[in-house]
């Protein structure tokens, strides 16, 4: 093929078409490297765990002085949700935390700011592993692919009173393959409730510790605890999982943790009768 410009003759080469069918594999290749990541994590999502433990708002708030949200009995339970801990710690189990946070302007979600999380929504000391990694709360559910490989501890910011209304959350504890969930924290009659019943609702196996549970109404902890066990939920003590303490009991001083009320003890097994 020729073509004249200003009185010269240029020829062009002719380009040799492409192959039947290349450009639908390069599409194919280029789809199928899109899809990878997404293929990893749902591998290891379904790959089948004998138990994953979840603490949810084992946070300062939930167990300091002048906080509204402290729990009662703080330091007993805090004994027994570092014994949980400790005992994830030594098995190898993974620990799945629920955060509840917030910026000081509520709780609501427009409200929501990851980078001005307030000092009390901050994880106690006790219930932090090395190997952590931390996602805020937004309408995102990715995941990286080797999430579950690389990190011992994956951290949920969560802006409500239902877990389950985070995108992430939803996608994390919905599509893993687990025969036991193992549920502690703070919260009994709140989000420890809706947690165990979202994860009831989609046909998994939950345990809640009851005595590494808090709450700040007796009566209707009691009400949820029986309700989730109506529900197929299964009620143990910490001993019965992670067997008798050697840790140095939790330590009630006025800064760190609220005082008692009561001296009450922990909820037993029999709460919810």
């Amino acid at each position: 093929m020729a073509v004249k410009v200003d009185s010269k003759v240029i020829r062009l080469k002719r380009c040799k078409p492409a192959a039947a069918g290349s450009v639908s594999k390069i599409r194919k290749d280029s789809s199928a490297e899109g899809s990878g990541e997404e293929k990893m994590i749902g591998y290891l999502f379904r790959k089948r765990r004998k138990r994953v433990l979840i603490d949810i708002n084992t946070q300062k708030d939930f167990f300091r002085q002048g906080s509204d949200l402290c729990v009662r009995n703080p330091a007993g339970i805090l004994s027994h949700i570092r014994r949980m801990v400790a005992w994830a710690r030594h098995e190898g189990i993974p620990v799945i935390s629920i955060c509840e946070v917030s910026n000081g302007n509520g709780n609501s979600r427009a409200a929501y700011d990851c980078l001005k999380v307030s000092e009390g929504r901050k994880k106690t000391k006790y219930t932090l592993l090395g190997n952590h990694i931390v996602f805020p709360a937004d309408d995102s559910t990715h995941f990286p692919p080797d999430i579950l490989r690389r990190h011992r501890q994956i951290i949920l910011h969560n802006r409500g009173s239902d877990p389950f209304d985070e995108p992430r959350i939803e996608r994390m504890l919905g599509e893993m393959q687990v025969s036991e969930f193992v549920l502690i924290g703070a919260g009994a009659e709140g989000v420890v409730e809706a947690t165990a019943l979202g994860l009831l609702h989609r046909g998994k196996k939950v345990t809640v510790v009851v005595d590494a549970v808090g709450c700040q109404n007796k009566g209707k902890a009691k009400l949820a605890l029986r309700k989730i066990k109506a529900k197929g939920a299964k009620l143990v003590a910490t001993k019965k999982l992670a067997g008798v303490s050697h840790l140095k009991p939790v330590k009630n001083h006025s800064r760190q943790v609220c005082p008692e009320k009561g001296g009450e003890k922990p909820l037993e097994i029999g709460a919810g009768h």
